[in-house]
């Protein structure tokens, strides 16, 4: 069996500083270290995290006073932000910075006077987080287009929209099309709000879907963008299953396939497609790696991190003061 590689797959610049950002912190301040929700979606890299002493905590108030807590990938609510920021806790925030920028965009929006509407799904964290920018009741969440026929008509004709960073614009586009119907003054966020990594990755996938027989997606089941992907390619025409490690993959799956598509969510540690290729047995000779888009994207550690890094000889056993 043939086997194809999505070039990009895998951690995005935004999970890979997000775990760095525990990592670094658990060697300077020393365990335990609290974080607020997964750092990333992800149960290898939860597990591996947790192995080295970070606890994880749905709520604020599990983490007690003195202690260091990183916000996750996703972002957090003002409130939660502002909670951290009240009490005597070391806060280090690890949200995405493509996250921040659709944060401040909807701060943006709604300054200067605009209903803001958010395209995702509701309940994921990185909508909370974003929905919680805004006070109460001054973002609408809708998740297709069959959603935007339940929005009341705007009389002032003031309407913005922003979407979840995880969505690609193929993905927003149907909604997007439907909300301008509704709404034709609305105002559009820019594309520099676009999440690249979602676009380049299931720009891959419809690559893959013109090669391959069946898609395999490595991902967590509660990964927004690793269901996004396997979504991409049943649209593409191509069978596709989203597995959170080789453990998951059924042999009869494989009957008749010849040409093998292999990618993984933007939170995969590149190990699970590794296992995944020695799982098969695939030869080496037989992988392929179709490339679409080259990152090289790399995100700073926070300005605090990195002053309390210096400020730390190796040889130091002391953390920095609070």
């Amino acid at each position: 069996m043939h086997v194809v590689l999505a070039q990009p797959r895998g951690f995005c610049a935004g999970v890979e500083r997000a775990i760095a950002i525990v990592e670094k912190a658990l060697e300077v301040y020393g365990p335990p270290l609290y974080v607020r929700h997964e750092i990333v979606h992800n149960r290898r890299v939860v597990e591996s995290l947790r192995r080295k002493g970070a606890v994880f905590v749905d709520e604020l108030d599990l983490v007690p006073d003195g202690a260091t807590v990183i916000f996750s990938a996703h972002g957090v609510s003002k409130s939660v932000a502002q909670e951290g920021h009240r009490r005597p806790l070391r806060v280090l925030d690890a949200t995405c910075p493509l996250v921040e920028r659709v944060h401040r965009q909807a701060v943006r929006f709604h300054d200067e006077g605009y209903r803001v509407i958010l395209i995702g799904h509701p309940g994921h964290p990185e909508v909370e987080g974003t929905v919680g920018q805004l006070p109460p009741g001054n973002m609408e969440v809708i998740k297709d287009e069959q959603a935007v026929g339940t929005l009341p008509h705007s009389h002032d004709h003031k309407v913005a929209y922003i979407t979840q960073t995880t969505l690609s614009l193929d993905e927003t586009a149907e909604v997007v099309q439907q909300l301008q119907a509704r709404f034709p003054n609305i105002r559009a966020p820019g594309r520099e709000d676009i999440c690249y990594a979602t676009q380049n990755r299931q720009n891959a996938v419809k690559a893959l879907t013109q090669r391959c027989d069946l898609i395999l997606v490595l991902g967590a089941p509660n990964s927004s963008n690793s269901n996004r992907l396997r979504e991409v390619a049943e649209r593409g025409g191509t069978p596709a299953y989203l597995i959170e490690s080789a453990t998951d993959v059924h042999m009869a799956w494989f009957e008749g396939v010849q040409t093998l598509g292999i990618t993984a969510g933007a939170s995969a540690p590149e190990i699970l497609i590794d296992e995944l290729l020695a799982h098969l047995h695939v030869d080496h000779h037989n992988v392929e790696v179709l490339s679409v888009n080259e990152e090289n994207l790399v995100f700073p550690l926070p300005r605090e991190l990195i002053k309390d890094m210096d400020m730390i000889s190796p040889s130091s056993s002391q953390p920095p003061p609070q």
